[in-house]
């Protein structure tokens, strides 16, 4: 897993207000939330945990993902592929994780589909960032409020995403994907980590 923590200085950092309910939020916020994410173990990390969010919220997810590292074979799309029917109600079996056997499903039969991408474009990042014409989009929102669900960019990838085969990644999924691997920057313009997420794609 990749972390970029938040620089330190000599007084509290300033933080987008949706992180300061609890520590494992506050840590994900000043580590991980946001930063451009150009590598494929971490996409499909954050596919595997969005689509299990679905009607949830993001702290139960992020409060369970050491069960997923661990019954998801520390998120390897390839070994992923391959779980069979005796393996999935295994992990239907184990409270670590959300005991959804559609999600469960849906997660192994989407690792098929990254794989199918990955092969097609020469890795899952370089298709999602054709999307963003290889730029990060800084948004520069004030409030919480302002921030959007879904955007046409998301509408887009979803879009294409579900004639690909995709499951339990719909707009307002992906939205959230783009956010938290930070092809899309929207930390408050408040925020110490705005600045500090802001982020060229590599060539």
């Amino acid at each position: 897993m990749y972390l970029f923590p938040m620089i330190q200085s000599n007084t509290e950092p300033t933080r987008c207000p949706w992180c300061l309910s609890d520590p494992v939020y506050l840590e994900y916020h000043d580590s991980e939330w946001g930063f451009p994410s150009h590598d494929d173990h971490t996409q499909f990390q954050f596919l595997v945990l969005e689509s299990a969010q679905a009607g949830l919220s993001w702290l139960t997810i992020l409060k369970r993902r050491e069960g997923y590292r661990s019954l998801y074979e520390n998120f390897d799309p390839e070994r992923v592929a391959r779980f069979d029917q005796q393996r999935i109600s295994r992990m239907l079996a184990d409270p670590s994780i959300i005991r959804n056997r559609m999600k469960i499903e849906a997660s192994v039969s989407n690792a098929q589909k990254f794989l199918n991408l990955r092969d097609e474009h020469g890795s899952f990042c370089d298709y999602l960032w054709t999307f963003m014409e290889s730029r990060q989009t800084v948004n520069r929102f004030e409030k919480l409020e302002d921030i959007p669900a879904t955007t046409a960019l998301s509408d887009a990838i979803a879009k294409d995403m579900k004639k690909r085969g995709f499951r339990f990644l719909g707009s307002t999924i992906l939205y959230a994907h783009l956010q938290a691997t930070g092809l899309v920057n929207d930390h408050l313009v408040s925020c110490d980590r705005h600045s500090q997420c802001i982020h060229e794609k590599k060539t």
